[in-house]
């Protein structure tokens, strides 16, 4: 039987994550998680762009 998480399951969830965390710690860590993200996505863009521009100068 397969694991579902459905809308009321994860309310359920965030509810029980703001009561043990607090409401700032949980802003917090979702801003750092963001954050975390945004590099990553910065990073593998950056990496494209490097295999690109090594693509052109082997053309040239």
């Amino acid at each position: 039987m397969p694991f579902r998480l459905g809308v009321p399951e994860l309310l359920i969830i965030l509810v029980i994550i703001v009561l043990l965390f607090g409401v700032g710690r949980v802003s917090k860590i979702s801003g750092e998680i963001g954050n975390a993200i945004r590099s990553f996505r910065k990073g593998i863009n950056d990496k494209d762009e490097e295999k690109k521009e090594t693509d052109e100068t082997k053309e040239s």
